[in-house]
């Protein structure tokens, strides 16, 4: 892992847009190592193309993302794939494998060309299954599995990657609250042992726990970021997600509960 406080990812003047609509605008934007920051905004705001835009997957309508420095679509991808891990909202599973099949597959980027994976491939696989909770199932056909038990197995296999960088596009889908907290924890370790972690969640309550800061993105191309402190209050919640949200004192904090219009 970099040093804590290195700067890792950024965005320069970073656009965002589908046809007919600028989700983001001029996003000016730097990820440190050892932080956690949550991703907010409504359904549609652009929350999972800008994670695949930060991870070099998609076009920038203008501007640039900078990993370690250096652009993210002219590194060498396997280059990149070391150093960044892309978990998506949904996986697909065309072909039947097993869980620790699939799992393997975040080692790739570590395998060179016409090589095998090595015991030490196996042993860091084994370690992110045992992680999640679902090493007892690594023999099983992904087929077979729950979708929770399908997205702790994708949580395993980037965990599995061993990036510096972890862009987890809402990792917690599918997962019941046992799990959802589990998962955030592993992740909130991560981060503190100085990882990078960019999460789009749609739980404020689960970011003002884990995370240390928030990037807003309201869907029009205006976004907002800063410590979850000044970021997460009722306020601006409530312009977010164009519903009515009250902040309720809990436990020295608050807790932030959608009360909606009145009927």
């Amino acid at each position: 892992m970099p040093p804590k406080s290195t700067i890792v990812l950024e965005a320069r003047d970073l656009g965002v847009s589908v046809p007919g609509r600028s989700l983001v605008e001029s996003l000016n934007f730097e990820t440190r190592s050892g932080e956690f920051i949550a991703l907010l905004g409504q359904n549609g705001c652009g929350k999972s193309l800008t994670m695949l835009t930060l991870a070099g997957l998609r076009e920038a309508d203008g501007g640039q993302v900078l990993l370690h420095g250096g652009d993210v679509h002219t590194n060498p991808r396997q280059q990149t794939a070391k150093a960044l891990a892309l978990l998506p909202q949904h996986n697909d599973d065309m072909f039947p494998a097993t869980v620790m099949e699939t799992a393997l597959a975040g080692r790739h980027p570590h395998v060179a060309s016409f090589r095998w994976e090595s015991a030490n491939d196996f042993a860091v696989t084994r370690s992110a299954l045992q992680t999640v909770g679902i090493a007892e199932l690594a023999n099983r056909n992904v087929l077979t599995l729950s979708g929770g038990e399908r997205r702790r197995l994708a949580i395993a296999q980037v965990l599995a990657q061993q990036p510096s960088v972890f862009l987890l596009d809402e990792p917690t889908n599918h997962l019941d609250p046992q799990h959802e907290i589990e998962t955030l924890a592993v992740f909130r370790k991560m981060a503190n042992e100085g990882a990078t972690v960019i999460a789009s969640l749609h739980d404020a309550n689960l970011a003002s726990r884990f995370a240390d800061r928030c990037l807003l993105l309201y869907g029009d191309g205006r976004w907002d970021s800063g410590p979850v402190d000044a970021v997460l209050e009722a306020g601006r919640l409530s312009r977010l997600y164009a519903t009515s949200i009250e902040a309720v004192p809990w436990r020295g904090g608050n807790l932030f509960v959608a009360t909606g219009a009145e009927r």
